[in-house]
This record gives structure tokens, sequence and C-alpha cells, in this order.
């Protein structure tokens, strides 16, 4: 049997038109020569869509989706919320929706930008960023619908993972690998101190529960940019105070200190070792390849489009906290 993927392939089309086309929404225009493309490709591959699917995209014909990233610069560039985004899409997608607007939480601490987004009625939000107090209520009073990406916000439903338990597996990880002075690297957050993040907290009860002590000097506050990442990691190098290891809490922290290291002339892993957090695809191709933990980011974000979705259709159970599963992915790095 044929699938709505092959239909929107062989027409040439997203597979939220190909939807479009065979529920007859008028929501959005559609070009007569896109129309009959994708009924030519139905009628060629014998498709039938499923009286079920019918109905949903009847329910949800008018709904708009919106996605607030947890970013503050080159906000496509993020391979770690470019990923959840992309489970989002396809979720979406599998129902003949699109995303109605991307924006990114320092976008939206603008007034104008704020009002403008949502001067027409949004249906449902996928939130990936906390938000300030005043910001996050405006949401809550103009959205009906909003489902978290880890954020802070218990009177929603959020998804995510456990930032401390993949923490403290990072470091268990390398105290395995025998090391005892080990670093941290990540940033301050929506709190404004590093010390309160859930990363840090791991890491340092592990270090804590290993009798370990943790060496202020090798706690780095990069705020979450490759540059001052680089840069602190460079001044470090310089004093020659360096622990033998590092876990930084995001891959791309990760491979900026690989990146200075290799430049200070510091081997990897024979002099300190770095693990990473998110295993986004580039990892695996730092130098040398990342060890890193693997956090499901396209399904954290096909799970927030089905609660969402659940709500949207009637569901009034309690907010929910999903927790997705975290792996080690072992590479030279450690």
């Amino acid at each position: 049997m044929s699938t709505i993927r092959e239909v929107a392939k062989l027409a040439n089309v997203s597979t939220a038109t190909v939807s479009r086309v065979l529920n007859n929404d008028t929501t959005y225009k559609i070009t007569e020569e896109t129309r009959s493309r994708v009924l030519q490709a139905v009628s060629q591959l014998n498709y039938k869509i499923a009286s079920s699917a019918k109905r949903a995209s009847r329910e949800l014909s008018n709904t708009k989706i919106g996605c607030v990233l947890s970013v503050t610069k080159n906000k496509y560039n993020d391979p770690y919320f470019m990923s959840i985004l992309s489970g989002v899409e396809e979720r979406l997608l599998a129902e003949g929706l699109d995303v109605a607007f991307i924006r990114t939480g320092a976008e939206l601490e603008e007034k104008h930008i704020l009002l403008n987004t949502f001067g027409e009625p949004i249906t449902g939000l996928i939130l990936m960023e906390t938000m300030n107090h005043d910001t996050y209520e405006f949401l809550r009073k103009k959205v009906p619908y909003i489902v978290g990406i880890d954020t802070e916000r218990w009177e929603i439903d959020n998804v995510g993972y456990d930032h401390h338990h993949v923490a403290s597996m990072a470091v268990r990880h390398l105290i395995d690998k025998g090391h005892t002075n080990i670093g941290y690297i990540g940033g301050s957050g929506h709190k404004g101190n590093i010390r309160e993040s859930q990363r840090y907290r791991g890491y340092y009860s592990t270090l804590h529960a290993a009798g370990l002590s943790v060496n202020e000097n090798w706690v780095i506050d990069c705020q979450w940019d490759e540059v001052t990442c680089i840069d602190k990691v460079n001044a470090l190098c310089k004093s020659g105070n360096l622990p033998t290891a590092f876990f930084a809490a995001s891959d791309l922290m990760a491979m900026a200190a690989l990146n200075s290291l290799y430049g200070n002339g510091i081997s990897v892993p024979d002099r300190v070792a770095v693990i990473g957090l998110s295993n986004i695809e580039m990892s695996k191709y730092s130098n040398p390849p990342l060890t890193t933990i693997h956090v499901p980011t396209k399904e954290i974000g096909i799970v927030g489009v089905e609660l969402l979705l659940e709500r949207i259709k009637g569901s009034t159970m309690l907010p929910k906290r999903v927790s997705l599963p975290a792996s080690l992915v072992e590479r030279s790095s450690t």
C-alpha cells in the first residue's frame, strides 16, 4: 500500500499539501497545477486515505501551532533545537499541519514582536524556553494549549530528559576512566546562576558521592557561547592549571573546548578527556570523535506534538512531565 510520503515525493510537494488537497482544505491557497500533480500522483500510486485520517484532518483544519526556540542568536543554526524542531514538524505534517511561526525567547522579549506574533488566534504552542513571568503569562492568556520542552513551568505539559541524571552519567563515565580532577563547562541559563542548573548539580553531586571535590577554577560558565568557551578554555590552558577531564553540558561547548585544547597543543584524551551532551550529528566528526550522552531530540519534538494534540482534542488530564531516556555514546575523546 502506498504512503502519503510516496505521494508527496512523486508530486514534488510536502505531505501537508497532499493532505490538504485530499481533504479539500481551503485554509491555504493551492494552485490548480499543484492540485493536479497531487491527484495524478494519488491515482498513479493508487493511494487510499483512511476515513479516520480524514476525520482527524477535518478536526484540525483550522489549527495553528507556533514554536518558540530557546536560543538567542542564529536561531536556525543550533543543531540541538533544530533536531527537536524536525520532530515537531514531522509529527505535525502527519496531521496535515505546518508550524505557523518560529520565534526565539529573546525575540518575544521585544514587545512589538510579541504583539505582532500573537495578533491572530493561535491554537497551540511548543515552548522550548521557560520565559520571564510577564511574557509567559501573556502567552498563557493568548494561547489555549501550550506544551513545554524542558521548561520549568509545572502547570503545563512538558517533555524532555532528566538533566541531573544525564550529567551524572557523563561524570560517572569519566570517574570510571580513572579521572579524579574533572571540570565543568556550561551556562547559567534562565536563572542566571550556573550552580542552579540541574546539569551542574548532577556534576557536583556525582563528584561528591565519589569522594571528589570541585575545583572552582575548573567550572567554566561560557553562557552557551562557543567563542566565550574557547576564550575561557584558552585562558585555563595558559594558566597551566588544567583538570584531566571536562564534562561539557552540550556538544557544541564540548567541540569548542576540543578546538581550544587542540590550539594549545593539549592532547585529547591523553592529557585531557572531554565528554559532551546531546549527540548532535556533527559530534561524530569532531577531532577526535566526541564521547557524549545521546538525547533523543527528534523524539522529544514528536512527543511534544503528541501531548499538544491530545489537549487540542479535549484531554483534561493533569499536566504531564514526560522524561525520555538517554544513553552513553563512547568515542575517542575519553
